[in-house]
């Protein structure tokens, strides 16, 4: 397995090529694993679930993959991994559901920083107790992609995959997607069947939802958060813009504010819309929607949605704002 990307390697833009760099890995995969046994922790992300699909053709049940519900994932991703790799693909899945252990260390935290340092800090100890329950595991596998590499090395954020696993837990690594850009491993997804909503989804932040959730998140105005960004994507994907905007989201902030519902007065929480483009997240541009689209939004989310009485945009690019709120 290649420590380094070859300059002189060709970007994955075809299926051609993505089956030969699947290949190449199968076989490099099976040389380093031999018959010994494999952990991954599955997020149901693009890079996690085209580590899991790769590894289930090249060892199958050798590996062993754990799933943890933080109770901060969006609508029906739990069910969608446990569907594709529990059912159609026959993984060795462990699914967690964590929600109330993470809910309950994050009752009253509002400090983003120290929520995200729970999130993470919970998701390896629950992690690190699933794998204590398994016998023999020789190698942890992880989605590291190029990005992460290079990010790393810059000094630019700590690299996210390779630590934080007690001392007592000693694994090698595999990484078979490690020199492979984010676009690169989408075709790769593509290839070995992965589901396009799957392939294609756009990026979501660790801390998952807490990080849409401002403030001390509660379950309420999770759960607020979870169905109003349902209810974007499902717009999103009815209009054709699902593959056309880089991301969109929803934000429900802690403060509320007065309305008027069936003739009585509210005191309910905004909805915030956000919707950019961008190459390199350094610069993000905002996606203007069409007025009927807002319209149309704004009717279901205020309808469907409990706890929320106005629906805002953010038309508000990076620079000065950020992609997330916390």
């Amino acid at each position: 397995m290649a420590d380094v990307r070859p300059e002189s390697m060709e970007r994955i833009t075809t299926p051609e090529l993505a089956r030969a760099f699947i290949d190449e890995q199968l076989a490099a995969l099976r040389a380093q694993i031999g018959d010994k046994k494999v952990l991954l922790a599955l997020s149901g992300g693009v890079d996690s679930s085209v580590v899991a699909a790769m590894l289930i053709k090249a060892v199958g049940k050798q590996l062993t993959c754990v799933h943890v519900n933080h109770g901060l994932l969006r609508k029906g991703e739990p069910e969608q991994v446990i569907n594709v790799f529990g059912k159609e693909l026959g993984a060795n899945l462990v699914y967690v559901d964590a929600t109330d252990r993470f809910l309950d260390k994050l009752e009253g935290v509002t400090d983003p920083e120290t929520k995200r340092k729970i999130i993470g800090g919970e998701f390896i100890e629950v992690f690190a107790e699933e794998a204590r329950k398994l016998d023999g595991i020789d190698f942890l596998a992880q989605g590291t992609i190029w990005p992460d590499i290079l990010e790393s090395e810059a000094g630019i954020k700590a690299h996210h995959n390779a630590g934080g696993l007690p001392e007592d837990m000693k694994f090698e690594l595999v990484e078979p997607v490690r020199i492979l850009f984010k676009d690169e491993v989408r075709v790769v997804g593509k290839e070995l069947g992965l589901p396009d909503n799957m392939v294609f989804r756009q990026p979501f932040p660790g801390p998952g939802l807490g990080v849409r959730c401002p403030g001390a998140i509660t379950r309420d105005r999770l759960e607020a958060v979870r169905e109003s960004d349902a209810i974007l994507r499902e717009e999103f994907e009815k209009n054709g813009l699902a593959g056309k905007v880089w991301q969109y989201f929803t934000v429900v902030p802690e403060f509320k504010s007065t309305g008027v519902k069936n003739g009585k007065r509210t005191f309910d929480w905004p909805c915030i819309i956000r919707a950019i483009n961008t190459t390199d997240v350094m610069e993000v541009t905002v996606e203007h929607l069409s007025d009927e689209l807002i319209d149309h939004l704004v009717q279901r989310i205020i309808s469907e949605v409990p706890g929320i009485n106005r629906v805002l945009f953010d038309y508000t690019p990076k620079p000065p704002a950020t992609v997330e709120y916390e």
